[in-house]
């Protein structure tokens, strides 16, 4: 039960974006397209759940003064690690995400969750809340990135949806960066809305 209450916590109850607001600088950088999204998201999920699993490991061996710099070094090392593989194998997507790849050693939800839970809980449980705040990154960003180039360029995933009449006169003010804000006020404000009427309820 704990395992399963670490893995779906991120998802929604904790979310990292919608919940917690943390890593807004990818987050809304990198959103003007759904396979930018999902690029951004599953590079971010498996540097999150390596970083988790071996900062669990290694959480009685970390001297504590170093432990910090300690984490950069190991969450450096797999973001590399993406960076060639995609860079590789995927270099348009690498090319789209640009510096926002390295600048995943500094994401605050990686940093986060390896000093407010993988330093203090079994490899196990680590594992699952490192799932669990990936998948919910991800599916913060595409939530976003879906609005944004559905209105920005009457596509998803690259596929017209509206029509060429609209391509013609898209809503651009979505895939720029004023659009991003704007639009992740109204989804923070819907989550808030659900938030407050679950608690009302209870």
């Amino acid at each position: 039960m704990s395992l399963l209450k670490d893995l779906t916590k991120g998802i929604y109850r904790e979310n990292p974006v919608f919940r917690l607001v943390l890593g807004m600088c990818p987050f809304l950088a990198v959103t003007t397209s759904v396979e930018n999204a999902l690029g951004m998201g599953a590079a971010a999920t498996f540097v999150l759940i390596c970083s988790n699993f071996l900062v669990s490991l290694f959480r009685n061996i970390i001297p504590s003064k170093v432990r910090i710099p300690c984490y950069i070094v190991i969450i450096a090392t797999f973001v590399t690690l993406v960076d060639m593989v995609m860079n590789a194998y995927l270099p348009d997507l690498h090319r789209s995400l640009g510096i926002f790849i390295p600048l995943i050693v500094v994401n605050c939800i990686i940093l986060g969750r390896a000093e407010g839970f993988a330093n203090r809980h079994p490899v196990l449980n680590s594992i699952a809340d490192a799932v669990g705040m990936g998948i919910g990154f991800t599916l913060a960003m595409v939530i976003l990135a879906s609005f944004r180039e559905l209105l920005g360029n009457g596509t998803l995933l690259n596929i017209n949806v509206l029509g060429s009449a609209y391509q013609n006169q898209p809503l651009l003010i979505a895939i720029l960066a004023p659009g991003a804000f704007i639009l992740l006020s109204f989804i923070l404000g819907f989550f808030n809305i659900l938030e407050k009427r679950k608690g009302g309820r209870q």
